[in-house]
């Protein structure tokens, strides 16, 4: 009996231990089930608050990439602005420069043809020259008492005078400077004489006159001048 008894406390004790676990799972609280009106709120906000955060970062990339394509053509417009501007500057410098090349060729053409026209009138100078000397040898006597001798002299005065008016039209014009102040930019001095009744530096007698083409001389007229006195120097 008494070797009995411990055995079935054995089996007792084991068969406690098996069942231990389970009668604490048993005992474990279980959660509450009960509706919870906080917990909903809470939860449906947050529900409804993804869609919102989910539009918002979805609006910042969008404005963030719009923001980038106007960063872009604001970029590109300034370039193509600078752009305009260095092609304007370059069309201005060019007109300006064509207009300069205009105005140098405009003067270089002018001067060939002054310098043309310049060769050409001192080669007729002498014509007038001559003009001069044949009117200068006839007598007034013979030009009054013989008519022959009057229509020479006239016919060679009219053809002298047709000339220079001729050479006047393209710009050459005979320098006369009697009873003038002498300019040495024009004259050519080549005798003085004194001369009480007359002024000092006045052109008193026209040994050749001279002439100018368009203003300019080309001939200075030869001259003698009236002495200066004495005391003067």
């Amino acid at each position: 009996m008494m070797r009995a008894f411990p055995r079935a406390l054995v089996r007792t004790a084991t068969v406690t231990r098996a069942i231990a676990p389970i009668q604490a799972r048993a005992f474990i609280p279980l959660r509450s089930t009960s509706f919870n009106p906080i917990r909903a709120s809470l939860r449906a906000y947050s529900d409804e608050a993804k869609p919102e955060t989910e539009k918002t970062e979805a609006s910042e990339e969008n404005l963030t990439e719009e923001q980038k394509k106007i960063k872009e053509l604001e970029t590109k417009l300034n370039t193509k602005t600078k752009e305009a501007v260095e092609l304007k500057d370059r069309l201005l410098r060019s007109v300006a420069d064509f207009r300069n090349l205009q105005e140098v060729t405009k003067k270089d053409v002018q001067k060939a043809r002054d310098f043309a026209l310049q060769k050409f009138a001192k080669d007729l100078l002498e014509s007038v020259d001559n003009f001069g000397h044949a009117l200068n040898a006839f007598q007034e006597d013979d030009i009054k008492g013989n008519k022959e001798i009057h229509d020479l002299y006239t016919g060679v005065k009219m053809t002298r005078d047709i000339f220079e008016k001729t050479l006047k039209k393209h710009g050459i014009e005979k320098l006369d400077p009697m009873g003038e102040a002498f300019d040495p930019n024009k004259h050519e001095a080549t005798f003085e004489l004194a001369h009480p009744d007359k002024e000092p530096g006045t052109v008193f007698h026209v040994q050749q006159i001279g002439f100018t083409l368009n203003d300019r001389v080309i001939r200075p007229a030869k001259v003698g001048i009236v002495k200066g006195n004495e005391e003067d120097k």
